[in-house]
């Protein structure tokens, strides 16, 4: 029977892995040199492979190393929010969050869903719309947390990212060579007309509106369809799409701040946990 592999092992691989040197792994853990090399030697018995290579300037992982870095991440975060999980105190009470529609599918579904389960007495509402809908829900006493654009240097708030805002074309039509090129934009906004559709006049762009909607959705169909290009977030760009480059005569329309406000007059540890969640979920894009 193979022996088990243990999780402490998979640490200090992480940890190997990151710093390309045990000297500073061993460091970073808080352990000795000669311990860490152990672990390792003991890692790569229970495998029965190398997961390192040695060389004079550090260590550089093997192809069973890369293989085994993703599932290491995996085992061990999944590890870290089981432990959180049960460590957390119960919380209860309403939280009510706006988030834009681009992360509605992308960025915060598991870590809403992950909150729920760790905090089930939780009443969680969520708004899905524009940023300017949800300022004025934060005013209004409607939103206790909401996640805005904000293409100005924010007084106020916490930046989680910024995401460039880019042209988007299908990867299957081209249909960014015609001219006058057809674009997709939102059928109400200032943004559309002022950046969007700037961009391209600065440009000497011709361009003819051939699809709007409300929705950021719209726009990825259009997108995707090869109806249109479409201007889009950068980590929102869909399956099937690409950006537009300079080159291509399309430069970075603006570079937007996702911004985390929270309503000053609405406080509890759940508002807390919750604005922890969403600043974490977006903490790997920063």
């Amino acid at each position: 029977m193979n022996p088990p592999l243990d999780s402490d092992l998979l640490r200090t691989f992480l940890a190997v892995a990151t710093a390309g040197n045990v000297t500073r792994a061993a460091e970073k853990i808080g352990r000795t040199q000669s311990a860490v090399s152990i672990q390792i030697k003991r890692l790569e018995e229970v495998l029965g492979e190398s997961v390192f290579a040695r060389g004079s300037r550090g260590v550089a992982l093997t192809a069973q190393g890369e293989a085994l870095l993703v599932n290491a991440q995996r085992i061990v975060a999944l590890l870290d929010e089981t432990m959180a999980a049960i460590r957390a105190k119960p919380l209860g009470g309403p939280v009510r969050i706006g988030i834009p529609e681009e992360y509605g599918y992308t960025v915060l579904p598991r870590a809403l869903a992950a909150f729920a389960s760790q905090h089930p007495q939780v009443e969680v509402t969520v708004k899905c719309g524009y940023s300017a809908q949800q300022l004025a829900a934060l005013d209004a006493d409607q939103l206790d947390l909401a996640v805005i654009f904000n293409w100005e240097p924010p007084t106020t708030g916490e930046v989680l990212f910024v995401d460039p805002t880019v042209w988007v074309t299908s990867e299957v039509h081209c249909v960014h060579e015609i001219a006058p090129v057809p674009i997709a934009i939102y059928e109400r906004s200032d943004w559309c007309r002022k950046f969007a559709i700037g961009s391209l006049e600065r440009n000497r762009i011709d361009y003819r509106v051939a699809y709007s909607c409300d929705t950021g959705g719209g726009l990825k169909i259009a997108a995707v369809s090869g109806l249109a290009i479409a201007p889009l977030a950068r980590s929102n760009i869909p399956p099937g799409c690409r950006e537009l480059t300079d080159a291509e005569g399309f430069p970075v329309i603006d570079s937007s701040n996702v911004v985390l406000r929270r309503n000053p007059r609405m406080t509890s540890p759940a508002i807390d946990g919750m604005a922890k969640v969403i600043r974490d979920a977006f903490q790997p894009m920063g």
